[in-house]
């Protein structure tokens, strides 16, 4: 198979939560384990840091990865899901994984990943622990892809896991209490291992250090200490939190035998985007008129987001926005801005929820716009309809962004 054969069978042949939704998901590591056991268990010649969260995970990911780059090590660096290309979510170093070695994976391992009904995040997690056991990695920094005790990655034994914080996500497959979501998160904690806690949460706080207690792993919550003012090349204005769990998290790998200066860290912070690739943070695609990009995608990310939207000088503000149709629409109503004008579509992928259905929810509770058809014809039609100094933002999904970029 060429590569493009290659990854359309691994889409259409297995399945994939980013994509499908809860047919994807499964909440059992049996797979995992043996796929793992079929490669010779790579995972075990690695070291590892584990990081989960409602949001900010892939930016506090590549943040670290960054990082440790400009302190010198070979980085392995694992996210999900991607916005182009499907190596985006395995590098080394910044650089995507080869084309030949996804093809040569699936072709060494298509009989296992058949017989036994592998999903798609399954495969991928494999795949990526096997490259970075083959690259001879220094450390790999591992993004959780759903949850975090029940999900594919968390086979792993990390030197330190990461929560960057706790909101309502997921709700389906992780619980409908912020308790019972912190305790899925949770589940990254391992025995005897430093944990970096992003956000302090007066309902969580009690979950976080009871499994703490009971895995006697040390836990470090960020909240309830000073950190310095460190800056990223990441500007939207959620990602300081992150900083601040990653400025911990480095503290913590120094006590651990690693050697991370402050101006490895300074530079890794200014220098993410160029030695990780990382695209569709708080981005700015163009100017006059100024055009936006944001993967915020769920209550507490977006409200973040909103507000920072409303700190940039325009004259009339434009959103191309799409949602996937798990999305608590109520939650959205109140924290999107009703002085825009909407261009409703529909991110081209079959979770995505219908354009004229998020018009229809929206514009009962007071919003104005038009459904367009795609995605990019909604990004066109606001270029066509804004002035140079209005302001278009994109964005509600991943996949919204993804199409744009």
């Amino acid at each position: 198979m060429t590569y493009q054969d290659t990854i359309k069978w691994m889409f259409s042949k297995l399945p994939m939560y980013q994509r499908q939704g809860k047919s994807a998901y499964k909440a059992d590591l049996s797979n995992s384990v043996n796929l793992a056991k079929h490669l010779n268990n790579p995972q075990e010649r690695i070291k590892f840091i584990h990081v989960a969260g409602t949001n900010g995970k892939g930016s506090t990911s590549h943040m670290l990865a960054s990082i440790l780059q400009e302190s010198g090590l070979k980085v392995g660096l694992f996210t999900s899901p991607h916005l182009k290309d499907f190596r985006e979510r395995i590098k080394v170093n910044g650089q995507m994984v080869s084309k030949h070695f996804v093809m040569g994976f699936i072709k060494r391992n298509k009989s296992f990943l058949n017989n036994n009904h592998l999903s798609f995040f399954e495969m991928t997690s494999g795949m990526a622990f096997d490259y970075f056991a083959k690259q001879d990695v220094d450390i790999a920094v591992i993004e959780v892809g759903l949850g975090g005790r029940l999900d594919s990655t968390n086979i792993i034994n990390p030197k330190v896991s990461v929560i960057t914080n706790i909101g309502f996500d997921h709700i389906q497959f992780l619980g409908n209490t912020l308790e019972k979501i912190a305790f899925e998160k949770a589940g990254i904690i391992k025995q005897n291992t430093p944990v970096v806690l992003g956000e302090w949460r007066k309902q969580t706080e009690h979950v976080f250090r009871q499994i703490a207690k009971e895995k006697n792993a040390p836990i470090f919550f960020v909240d309830k200490e000073s950190v310095s003012n460190y800056q990223s090349d990441l500007k939207g204005a959620y990602q300081q939190a992150n900083i601040k769990a990653v400025v911990k998290t480095v503290e913590v790998l120094n006590t651990l035998d690693f050697n991370i200066s402050k101006v490895n860290l300074k530079r890794g912070l200014l220098n993410t985007v160029k030695n990780t690739g990382l695209l569709g943070r708080w981005q700015t695609l163009q100017e006059k008129p100024k055009v936006i990009c944001d993967t915020a995608h769920n209550k507490e990310g977006l409200e973040i987001v909103m507000k920072q939207l409303m700190t940039e000088k325009f004259n009339k503000l434009f959103m191309v926005f799409g949602v996937v149709n798990d999305k608590d629409l109520n939650a959205l109503v109140g924290l999107l801005p009703k002085q825009a004008y909407y261009f409703f579509c529909k991110p081209d992928v079959p979770r995505g929820l219908d354009a004229d259905i998020l018009a229809k929810e929206l514009k009962v509770n007071g919003y104005f716009g038009e459904v367009c058809n795609s995605v990019n014809e909604a990004l066109n039609k606001a270029k066509e309809t804004a002035s140079i100094d209005d302001l278009i933002y994109v964005g509600g999904s991943t996949f919204v962004v993804a199409e744009i970029i």
